[in-house]
């Protein structure tokens, strides 16, 4: 058998198809061998360059904030950064870094060691860079590796005046801070650190977004990595609709001009939270540049302490403010009606001991009481109630723990109770001994304005408690829709006719003869308040203001706290009527502004001629 070629199958033909075929390969192989060098070879020039996968965080806008009425109160506007990458960062360059920023050079080199661990991530240096500044490491960039500027945002408030405690202010994060946000934050990342801002930073902060950039060996941008397709786009963060009323609150602080206190209105129908005031205060815009550490060492250092919120941190007696809560109390319990009177015939003795009181009323029953403010019928009625009721409608109005308000740093104050006294060896008549004074709102009791001021909305609102608060509804920016908040709201076990004769002593005290805070008169509007004159063993006494109108269908709901004052009606309650009246009356209080302002600018044109300045 022969295995040779066969002669058929090495025809002309065939020889000639293979030789086709491998040309055409040839042909083909040459056209994308020229095609990747010449078409594409800058691209893959860069790739070859490529020494890693920088990524790049893109900072979200904070959530705004708007007032009842829809105006843009808080929002952001566009800051720099300048911002360092550890994996392309050369140390070398430091001194260069700190002469063109003003920072200091440990501080950087610090900063660059913190962040070694996160290679690829830019770490912030500096914030609010200025133009100088921005200019000039993008002219050295070539000499600076790793050194970038990064867009970010800074708040803008829109509004006069402060409301420092309201909103709250934003620094740079902590441990704690980055801990607590599941490591969302990281070094010199800015949170809220108080006030609206703290409470709801999960809300406004939104979701950074992040580009994946891959860099050469001199840390330039070679190319957007992956085509883009990996990167994250930044989500902005939700808007807070507040129930906030910014003129109110504009009114409010500057009714307390100098004074130290608190200032709390709220809507009683809702818990709406419509302005609130701590005095002292400062300027929230102080806390948006780069000398965070300054402003806020030099504000802690000062004896008026504006830190302190006074409208949620204070823990001051309510005086006489409190005789409504003990009224209700005794109706409630049976121990007294609405016809039950008290002797009051100067005073009241007890333990060897004369408590006195502001005049000598008579017999008196619980709406003349709380009209003439006596304090002989509270003296008795806190020792007929004891100590277990006196704590049990206390703890009812929220007293002794929080309100629940969502604003960060709310503080409980006291509400003694059996158990406090037995903590502290006072137990049988030593407790009735101090019953006398609790029923006046004196002694081992300490309250907040919110408090008192949600406590006066309970009474407007003849029991209903509903739960102080200041954001009404949040737009959520990912599913953009408008959603309204839930809060609570509790019936108080207390029979509604008894809050009858509190809303008729509360009238008496601002409209009849013979009441407390007669001074308090609005145009059309019948106000129902109650004066207090808290003892202070450190100083002149404190001056408490709790209202509500109109009186049969209450709206608008208030506490002002005057610290060392005097009597409620000398200075509390006169705040008190400027906010009324601003608020029924917002067209006339406009127009007294507008005189005052066109008065003012013809004294400042005067003077011009005068000093010729013109």
């Amino acid at each position: 058998m022969s295995y040779g070629v066969n002669p058929e199958f090495a025809t002309t033909n065939r020889e000639r198809i293979f030789r086709y075929i491998v040309l055409a390969v040839l042909v083909l192989y040459t056209l994308r061998l020229g095609y990747l060098q010449i078409i594409q070879g800058s691209e893959y020039l860069q790739k070859s360059e490529t020494q890693a996968i920088k990524q790049v965080t893109k900072e979200p806008f904070r959530g705004c904030m708007y007032d009842r009425n829809g105006k843009m109160i808080v929002q952001n506007s566009t800051s720099f950064c300048v911002a360092i990458t550890p994996n392309d960062f050369n140390p070398e360059t430091i001194p260069y870094v700190a002469k063109i920023t003003g920072l200091p050079e440990d501080e950087i080199r610090k900063l660059y060691e913190d962040n070694k661990k996160y290679r690829f991530q830019q770490a912030k240096i500096l914030r609010y860079a200025s133009p100088e500044i921005i200019a000039t490491v993008e002219e050295n960039h070539e000499i600076l590796p790793g050194v970038d500027i990064v867009v970010e945002t800074k708040r803008v408030y829109d509004y006069k005046g402060n409301a420092a405690h309201l909103f709250g202010y934003q620094s740079e994060v902590n441990d704690d801070d980055i801990k607590n946000s599941g490591f969302y934050y990281k070094q010199r990342d800015v949170t809220g650190k108080t006030g609206i801002e703290k409470y709801w930073d999960n809300y406004l902060r939104g979701n950074k977004g992040y580009n994946f950039v891959a860099v050469n060996a001199a840390g330039q941008a070679v190319e957007s990595f992956n085509k883009g397709k990996s990167d994250v786009d930044a989500l902005e963060g939700n808007d807070l609709y507040l129930g906030i009323d910014t003129k109110l609150q504009e009114i409010a602080e500057r009714e307390m001009k100098s004074d130290h206190g608190g200032i709390v209105v709220m809507d009683p129908r809702t818990g709406e939270v419509m302005a609130l005031v701590s005095k002292p205060d400062y300027d929230l815009r102080l806390f948006t540049g780069n000398n965070f550490s300054e402003v806020y060492t030099d504000l802690s250092k000062q004896e008026d302490n504006p830190l302190f919120n006074r409208a949620m941190q204070t823990q001051y007696p309510p005086g006489s403010t409190w005789k409504m809560l003990m009224a209700l109390a005794a109706m409630q319990e049976g121990i007294i009606d609405e016809h039950s009177t008290i002797s009051c015939p100067g005073g009241y003795n007890y333990g060897g001991r004369f408590f006195k009181c502001h005049g000598v009323h008579g017999n008196v029953n619980a709406q003349r009481a709380i009209h003439v403010s006596c304090n002989t019928f509270f003296y008795k009625l806190g020792q007929q109630l004891g100590i277990d009721n006196y704590f049990k409608y206390g703890d009812m109005f929220n007293f002794g723990k929080t309100t629940k308000i969502d604003i960060a740093g709310e503080q409980s104050g006291l509400l003694a109770s059996r158990s406090y006294f037995e903590r502290h060896k006072i137990t049988g008549n030593l407790i009735n001994g101090r019953l006398v004074n609790l029923g006046i709102g004196q002694g081992e009791i300490g309250v907040t304005p919110l408090q008192m001021a949600a406590y006066c909305s309970a009474l407007a609102m003849k029991g209903t408690y509903n739960q102080p608060h200041v954001v009404r509804s949040i737009y959520y920016r990912e599913s953009k829709h408008l959603e309204k908040n839930a809060y609570y709201t509790v019936e108080l076990p207390i029979n509604k006719s008894y809050f009858d004769v509190i809303h008729r002593g509360m009238y008496d005290v601002c409209n009849t003869a013979g009441g407390t805070a007669t001074n308090v008169k609005v145009d059309g509007i019948k106000v129902c308040g109650k004066t207090g004159t808290a003892q202070n063993p450190h100083g002149k006494d404190h001056s408490w203001f709790i209202c509500f109108a109109p009186a049969e269908n209450p709206t608008i709901a208030m506490c002002v706290m005057v610290e060392n004052a005097g009597f409620g009606a000398e200075r509390a309650a006169p705040i008190a009527r400027e906010i009324l009246n601003a608020y029924f009356h917002p067209e006339k209080v406009q127009s007294e502004i507008d005189s005052t302002s066109t008065k003012n600018n013809t004294t400042a044109q005067v003077t011009n001629v005068n000093g010729k300045h013109q």
